[in-house]
């Protein structure tokens, strides 16, 4: 069967189970004793074996059917979660991840078959060694033994007076009575879609009176690796056993006659009487419901092999409906909102075509029906947007099980607290954000928590505190990254740049302590005394923050020293359509992203002062520098000297700057189109936008110009 066309669905659903199990874990390294934890551990590694046995990968088999056996005896209550045990399920789970990552890589999972993690599992199955001496009856998983004794399983089955009455019929009849006990693969997926192929097989032959488990519990998986049968057919005992060992996945079948069954003749002879009628409704009753088993066995075709404890597994209530979700490639959703995108163009451009112009009458009808189409471009681009927003959360619950290893690593107690996981961005964003969280969360944990020793000294408590904190801000979304360790030591930062030569030490007097601060991110600039694995402040700053200006976002710091830091994300909720507000600068159009600016001023030429040679305006309060951009861009201005500047306050932070524009032309929706690498030196020019009358105008990147 070719299954590749479910790879991706595969890759899907594993990642999704993974996680769960990651979560699952460390609920468990807390709460031991959680039964609804270990069936949720429990389920989730029987869904990711049938699913990689499904496709195929033996080896990922193999290592979550042996987590499986671990949380089987574990529900059992024959074994106890204790620490050692975590650190050996975090190590499969990044086994898992290892073949996962190659199957997406190459389709393949890889050579490596985790034999000393598979010995470490099994060794957790043994505690004491006391429960291989006396297993319980019932427990035959693991121990090829129980087959060889088989023919106790099926001589043992109960028989009433009409089965007794039925089965010495037949043998008058000159008809076969035989019991026998088949055991699957421990390996075996789907044990009840091989059980009823066993039984069609069989019933080709003969009639099955009665089996154990019984027909129902076969059905429902609630039996180990073996089951018996007592079959009567006219066929010799060989040919019944061959046809059972024919079917796949069965690793031994046995049986032997039967002769000596009680109950009276003449009662079975009679097919009106009580015995022979209760014989029949028992035989209907011992046969298993083949259309419900028969769906069971049509599972092995489906691309995630669901069973129906496997199905519980799915908690999040948007997948609790299965029937109203459906997964869609990110590709896809790129193509629509490309569409609306290019939609938004044309509605603009129609919107140009027809403005009215001085001297000439407008059309109402013409005018209502583009005020409409404003209307619907605009509910369409929301619509677009809010299917394109994921929760971060896909992004943050790596995050627990990281600083768990590091608290293991560097020997220090810490605690990771997290709010807003629901909080939502653009799919695209998503994406990239991870990496530059996990830097500033090693950051916090390797250079910003003290040792216990200093945090005792300084009365603070022994566990150490790391937060991650996400929320909504307007169009904005702000992460918030921080912990209660030492804080930046700024005089430190101030040596270390004079030391480096990265500033003089006349430039380091007049720095403020923002300033040096910002120095942090500069590439390669790092206060750790020796480097680590694991970080030195100032090691990948500059990483996170050149991604983070990328997706149009910022990063600032803000710090107390001996009581800690908070690193600030700020971070657009698209990156593809925006509201801008359109200027003109020497005649050409330029845009600006509208959350960048918080006011539009009128000055005079009169209220421009100089401070250290940089003119600055003052207003209500606050001195605030200003940017002619037609100097930056190198364009004569168009606006007299004498008259009055149109100034755009615009924000980065806590910083404010003035834009000094030439003419302002209003706010609009505008599509960002990058540039590629046609303007990749001139870092204020974040990308472009097409117009209504179809002119280019370039997109300014305030953050750059403060």
């Amino acid at each position: 069967m070719d299954v590749s066309q479910y790879l991706e669905i595969f890759l899907d659903e594993t990642r999704e189970h993974l996680q769960n199990l990651n979560t699952e874990i460390l609920n468990l390294e807390q709460d031991p004793e959680n039964e609804d934890t270990v069936n949720e551990i429990f389920r989730a590694a029987h869904s990711l074996k049938g699913m990689a046995g499904t496709m195929g990968y033996k080896r990922m088999q193999t290592l979550t059917h042996d987590m499986e056996n671990v949380f089987s005896e574990v529900r059992n209550g024959t074994i106890k979660i204790k620490s050692h045990m975590i650190d050996i399920l975090f190590q499969c789970l990044d086994a898992l991840e290892e073949y996962t990552t190659n199957i997406q890589e190459n389709s393949d999972e890889g050579t490596n078959d985790n034999e000393a993690l598979i010995k470490l599992l099994n060794d957790c199955l043994k505690p004491d060694g006391a429960q291989e001496e006396t297993p319980a009856p019932e427990s035959t998983a693991g121990k090829p033994a129980a087959a060889a004794s088989g023919g106790s399983k099926w001589s043992s089955i109960p028989l009433d007076e009409a089965q007794k009455l039925v089965l010495g019929e037949a043998v008058k009849q000159g008809k076969k009575v035989y019991g026998i006990t088949v055991k699957v693969q421990e390996s075996c997926i789907l044990k009840a879609a091989r059980a009823f192929l066993v039984f069609k097989a069989v019933e080709e032959l003969g009639e099955i009176l009665v089996s154990a488990p019984s027909a129902q519990d076969i059905e429902d998986e609630k039996f180990e690796l073996d089951f018996s049968i007592i079959v009567i057919t006219d066929s010799p005992l060989d040919r019944v056993l061959a046809d059972i060992k024919s079917v796949s996945e069965i690793e031994e079948a046995e049986g032997a006659e039967m002769t000596d069954f009680g109950g009276t003749e003449e009662e079975a002879a009679s097919p009106s009487s009580p015995a022979a009628e209760k014989a029949e409704k028992s035989k209907e009753k011992s046969v298993p419901a083949k259309t419900e088993t028969a769906k069971a066995s049509g599972a092995e075709n489906a691309p995630a092999a669901k069973t129906g404890a496997a199905k519980q597994e799915k908690k999040s209530n948007t997948k609790a409906v299965g029937n109203r979700t459906v997964r869609v490639d990110i590709e896809k959703l790129d193509v629509l909102m490309n569409l609306v995108s290019e939609l938004i163009i044309a509605k603009n451009s129609l919107v140009s075509a027809t403005t009215t112009q001085e001297g000439r009458e407008g059309n109402a009808a013409v005018d209502s029906q583009i005020e409409y189409l404003e209307n619907v471009t605009t509910s369409l681009h929301e619509s677009v947007m809010k299917v394109r927003m994921v929760p971060i959360e896909s992004v943050v619950n790596k995050f627990p099980r990281m600083i768990r290893d590091l608290s293991k690593k560097l020997d220090k107690k810490m605690d990771l607290q997290m709010t807003g996981e629901e909080t939502e961005l653009d799919r695209t964003v998503v994406d990239e954000i991870g990496d530059p969280l996990m830097h500033l969360l090693r950051n916090s944990a390797d250079h910003g928590l003290e040792s216990a020793e200093v945090r005792a000294e300084r009365g603070k408590p022994e566990v150490g505190s790391i937060f991650l904190n996400a929320y909504q801000d307007g169009n904005n979304v702000i992460i918030e990254v921080g912990d209660d360790g030492n804080g930046i030591d700024v005089e430190n930062v101030k040596n270390k740049a004079i030391e480096r030569g990265t500033v003089t030490p006349e430039q380091a007097l007049n720095m403020t302590d923002k300033e040096i601060i910002d120095l942090l991110f500069l590439p390669s600039f790092s206060t750790a005394k020796e480097v680590t694995d694991v970080s030195g402040r100032g090691v990948g700053l500059d990483v996170v923050k050149s991604k983070i200006e990328t997706l149009g976002g910022e990063v600032e710091v803000k710090t107390q020293l001996g009581e800690g830091s908070t690193w600030i994300i700020r971070l657009p909720l698209t990156l593809a359509i925006i509201q801008a507000l359109m200027v003109e600068v020497g005649g050409e159009k330029y845009a600006i992203s509208l959350n960048s600016v918080t006011t539009l001023e009128n000055i005079a030429p009169s209220d421009v002062k100089l401070v250290q040679s940089e003119e600055v305006i003052h207003l209500r309060g606050s001195v605030i520098p200003l940017i002619r951009l037609n100097e930056v861009l190198d364009i004569e201005s168009t606006r007299k000297e004498n008259e009055n500047m149109i100034v755009a306050i615009v924000k980065k932070g806590d910083k404010l700057a003035g834009l000094v524009v030439d003419k302002l032309m209003g706010q609009q929706e505008i599509v960002i189109k990058s540039l590629g690498k046609f303007v990749d030196k001139t870092r204020i020019i974040s990308g472009a936008t097409i117009l209504g009358d179809g002119e280019v105008a370039l997109i300014l990147d305030a953050n750059v110009l403060i």
